[in-house]
């Protein structure tokens, strides 16, 4: 009887295993402390707010989408009009994410970029700053991400596959939503305190969490949001105004084209993050491991995930680090903390479990989630 043959050493050693991805799960009661550290050392020269790269960068997408929602109104050619809304809804897309950095900078680090954006952006397309100050961090807080005290996640991994494109498709009503809030919601709130309160509570935080229920504003941030909101207020009830005296036509399209702004909007929060949590602290690492970096090579991630949101998972380890820095930062930890070549190739590296190849995989990767019966 022939007795069965071990494989040669040779032949083990030829056939390579497998990296390991890391994953959530793996850190989610205790840190990679050589990654963070990495994170900390690596970067030390960076994390300061270059003026001229925000200014410019915000004028332009700015302008660039204004002038393209001017063109749409006033051509008459379909063609132009579309091309001209497509530009539009890309470059105010860009410009509107800008409410992300105003949350993370320090204080005094861009003198007057807050208050201009708000006055050219924020309030124009009636989401003025307020609506991510004093929300979004709460995102970033250590014992809060991912549990239902934060406002900006849901297990939507986890749930059934038809809320994923409604959770897309719903965006397309924002602008209305908002012209409802700030144009009708505000001046009733003016009189009644109840409307008021259910207004700041329920309509006032950008927001996925439906049970999230807003505090009352306080200090010096009380007094933003006071001329926010009625600056925003007077802009949506001009806009309904407009109407009556220019026609229905000019805000149609200029909603149309800030619909597929929510929308594009929408779709990078829908791969933001893995959403496989079902509200359990989490440390630094398994909040990192949780979001999602889509790194070069390739411009699309640029257009989907603009402003630095590309490095979503490094923004999640390094809060403050501004966008045009982002980039750069990612080069040299996935440069340091890469498995090496002569090494164990079955070594996982903590930081590569945060980078994946593009949107399509993303949006594959958590449609297949939800349809995992549970």
């Amino acid at each position: 009887m022939h007795q069965p043959i071990a494989p040669s050493t040779s032949n083990r050693a030829s056939t390579p295993r497998v990296a390991k991805r890391a994953t959530r799960a793996d850190f989610q009661t205790e840190d990679d402390k050589d990654m963070l550290r990495a994170a900390r050392d690596l970067t030390k020269d960076l994390g300061e707010a270059r003026g001229r790269i925000y200014w410019a960068d915000m004028l332009l997408s700015t302008l660039v989408g204004y002038a393209g929602i001017a063109t749409a109104i006033l051509t008459g050619s379909l063609a132009v009009a579309i091309a001209a809304g497509i530009i539009a809804s890309l470059a105010l897309y860009r410009s509107l994410m800008f409410i992300h950095e105003l949350t993370h900078i320090r204080k005094g680090a861009l003198p007057g970029f807050r208050t201009t954006w708000n006055l050219m952006v924020g309030i124009p397309m009636l989401t003025p700053s307020f609506m991510y100050e004093g929300v979004h961090v709460i995102h970033h807080k250590r014992t809060q991400y991912g549990t239902i005290e934060d406002p900006e996640y849901l297990p939507l991994a986890l749930m059934k596959p038809w809320s994923l494109p409604l959770f897309v498709i719903v965006a397309l009503l924002a602008p209305i939503a908002l012209i409802v809030r700030f144009g009708v919601l505000v001046p009733i709130g003016a009189v009644f305190r109840a409307v008021r309160k259910f207004t700041w509570e329920r309509f006032s935080s950008l927001s996925i969490n439906p049970d999230f229920r807003r505090k009352p504003p306080s200090g010096d941030f009380a007094k933003r949001v006071l001329w926010q909101e009625l600056g925003a207020s007077f802009w949506a009830i001009t806009l309904i105004a407009s109407t009556f005296v220019i026609g229905w036509r000019p805000l149609l399209i200029a909603l149309a084209i800030l619909s597929v702004t929510a929308l594009l909007n929408q779709l990078r929060t829908l791969v933001a993050h893995l959403w496989e949590n079902e509200g359990d602290p989490m440390t630094v690492t398994a909040q990192f491991l949780d979001s999602v970096n889509v790194p070069p090579p390739g411009l699309a991630g640029e257009i989907w995930a603009p402003v630095g949101l590309r490095y979503h998972a490094l923004h999640h380890l390094m809060p403050s680090m501004p966008y045009h820095d982002l980039p750069e930062a990612h080069r040299r930890l996935a440069a340091e903390l890469a498995p090496k070549a002569d090494g164990d190739e079955s070594q996982v590296s903590t930081y590569d479990g945060a980078n994946h190849p593009g949107l399509l995989h993303l949006v594959g990767r958590i449609a297949r989630s939800t349809m995992v019966r549970r």
